[in-house]
Order: C-alpha cells, then sequence, then structure tokens
C-alpha cells in the first residue's frame, strides 16, 4: 500500500516561533504568487504539497499581506526548489497568522523537488502588472515590472501561450502576433531573460510560472512584440435597426468590413449577444445590406457560441487577398425592434 505522504512521514507536530521567521514566494514573477520557501537556520527550503490545500494557501496569503488565497498549486507548478524540505503535510485551518502556527506531519526531510507546493493569492496590487509600448493600447514592445521598474522581455523567453495571457490581461482579445527583432523598438530598461511558462489559462503573466534555471542570452535587439486584437467596437450597419447590417468592426482606431469567408453562424450569435440584439437568425452576404467600404478585417473568430463578446473568440488570421467588399459579411439578430437613431 503506497504510503498516505510519498514526501516521507514523521509525526505530527507544531514548531515554535523561533524555528524560521521568514517566508517567501519565488518563480512567479510576483511577492504574492510563486512556490513556498521558509527560511530556517540560514536555509532557504520548500514545503511539499502532500496534503496541502487552500486553508494552507490562505495563511501563507495572510502572512505576506496578500490577501486570500485564490489557488494551491501542487506538484512543483512553480518549479522545483534546492535544498531542505523543511515542511510536509501543512495542517492549517486557515485562522492561523503565520504559517509557523500551523501543526505539521514532518519537517525538515531529505526528498526531491517534484511535489514542492505554491500559492496564488488575490492581491491583485501585485498580480497585475504588464503593459505594451511603442505601439497602441493593444499593441507594442512587451514590458513587466521588476524590482520596481518596468523591464522588456526577451523574445526567446515568450510564447503564443504567454502572449495569450498578456491580451487577456489587458482586456485586448486575442493574440493576433507575436514579434521579434525588436519590432516596436529598442527599450532603455533592463530585460526579462527567464523563460515565462504560462498555460494559456492564466488571467495574469505574474501568476506564470518562471524558470530561474532557464535564462537567455539577449541584448536590446531581441526585445519581444505583440499584436492582439484589441477591437473595442462592433457595428451592424445599413439595416433597419441597430440589430441587423452589414459587420463592421474598429480595430485601432479604424473602422472596417468583415469577410464572409471569416464569419459563421457561432460568431454572429455572440455578436447579437454583446450588441443585446437577442440570438443570430442568420449570416447573409453583401447582396442584402450593401457593400462597405475601407479596411477588410479578415480574421477568422473562432467561437464556440457561449462567449458574451467578440473579444472572448480565439483569432487566426486569413489572407486579405481572399476578400473584397463584394463579400462583407452581414447578420440579422432576432431582437429587431430597436430602430437605429437617425
Amino acid at each position: 500500500m503506497s504510503p498516505l505522504f510519498p514526501c516521507k512521514i514523521s509525526y505530527f507536530f507544531s514548531v515554535s516561533h523561533s524555528t524560521f521567521t521568514k517566508l517567501r514566494l519565488i518563480g512567479g514573477n510576483s511577492n504574492c504568487a510563486g512556490r513556498v520557501e521558509v527560511l530556517h537556520d540560514g536555509q532557504w527550503g520548500t514545503v511539499c504539497s502532500d496534503d496541502w490545500d487552500l486553508l494552507d494557501a490562505a495563511v501563507v496569503c495572510k502572512e505576506l499581506g496578500c490577501g486570500e488565497a485564490v489557488s494551491a498549486p501542487k506538484s512543483a507548478y512553480f518549479g522545483e526548489g534546492t535544498g531542505e524540505i523543511w515542511i510536509t503535510g501543512a495542517r492549517c485551518i486557515g485562522s492561523e497568522s503565520t504559517l509557523m502556527n500551523c501543526g505539521f506531519i514532518a519537517w525538515g526531510i531529505k526528498d526531491n523537488h517534484t511535489k514542492d507546493a505554491g500559492v496564488i493569492c488575490s492581491d491583485l496590487s501585485f498580480l497585475k502588472g504588464v503593459r505594451l509600448v511603442g505601439g497602441s493600447r493593444c499593441s507594442g514592445r512587451v514590458e513587466v515590472p521588476h524590482d520596481q521598474t518596468w523591464v522588456s522581455v526577451c523574445d526567446a523567453a515568450f510564447d503564443q501561450q504567454d502572449a495569450e495571457v498578456v491580451c487577456r490581461e489587458l482586456d485586448c482579445g486575442a493574440p493576433v502576433q507575436v514579434l521579434g527583432a525588436a519590432a516596436f523598438g529598442r527599450g532603455d530598461t533592463q530585460m526579462w531573460t527567464q523563460d515565462i511558462q504560462c498555460t494559456g489559462k492564466e488571467s495574469y503573466i505574474s501568476v506564470c510560472p518562471t524558470s530561474s534555471s532557464l535564462k537567455h542570452n539577449c541584448t536590446r535587439e531581441n526585445d519581444i512584440g505583440l499584436l492582439c486584437s484589441g477591437y473595442t467596437e462592433i457595428q451592424l450597419m445599413n439595416g433597419l435597426d441597430i440589430c441587423s447590417g452589414r459587420v463592421e468592426r474598429q480595430y485601432f482606431s479604424k473602422w472596417g468590413t468583415v469577410c464572409d469567408a471569416c464569419w459563421d453562424m457561432r460568431a454572429a450569435s455572440v455578436l447579437c449577444r454583446q450588441l443585446n440584439c437577442g440570438i443570430a437568425v442568420s449570416v447573409v452576404g453583401s447582396d442584402w445590406f450593401g457593400e462597405g467600404s475601407g479596411e477588410i478585417w479578415a480574421d477568422v473568430f473562432d467561437c464556440d457560441g457561449n462567449e458574451t463578446k467578440l473579444s472572448e473568440c480565439s483569432i487566426s488570421s486569413w489572407s486579405r487577398a481572399e476578400c473584397s467588399h463584394r463579400r462583407d459579411a452581414g447578420v440579422i439578430c432576432s431582437n429587431l425592434s430597436v430602430v437605429r437613431d437617425q
């Protein structure tokens, strides 16, 4: 029979207040998210995630002044630590003011660090932190806060999953393109070179794990840039009311039409919901609402139909050469009672 605590059992006990005095979170690019480490006898060590839960995480967040516990990641989510595993089987009830007040199953064992415990706290003043510089609100050179300043990010440390998190955090839709080689100019700040390892599902880049062991050799020519879909407004034009018409969306302050090759009923359903126009009845071509003018936004919306706005849908690119205004998409929604302002 396998042991209840694979990180090795000793016995249940509490540790005196003088045993360790410092606590920190490492590997999460934030003071309030990361691998839990405690200082004992001048040596930093980790916490085994066997029996680790939100009650334990709540005490850690409280002790660090980071709000409430959002998650208690296990199995070295924020990377493996080194040295001793000081705590195994933490038994907090959530009301303790410090981790040292909790009971433990074991203290000070030697084992591998594949089960190192982590914490993500709710203090958003720490969690939030990314900006795009040199472009617009939703495009530019990626910079993150580090040591009380903004630093650019090395292109080798950043990938598509990281881009999805940045665009989501900035409320800029989905990533359209990740651009290396200082596409938005070279920054005059320091550079983040540790590998960022988002899964693409996180709400904030600062809670993504980073690898201190995997650092890249980068220069200012390696500053990463990002282009998010970033549209801020969408409308139906040339219909009898605001719930039917030619689809037009604003993209970086420019209005343009949408190619019908990139449009389907699922995207139309999300559009109707976003405009408070009920559900989609039909997707039609330019012969219904006429041809538009100006830009043609030929991005394919990969909606599942349950999103509340189009910026929540994934986007993939489509060749502009495939479309002309003869293929402008139109939508008819179920709520046709709202008359367009004249």
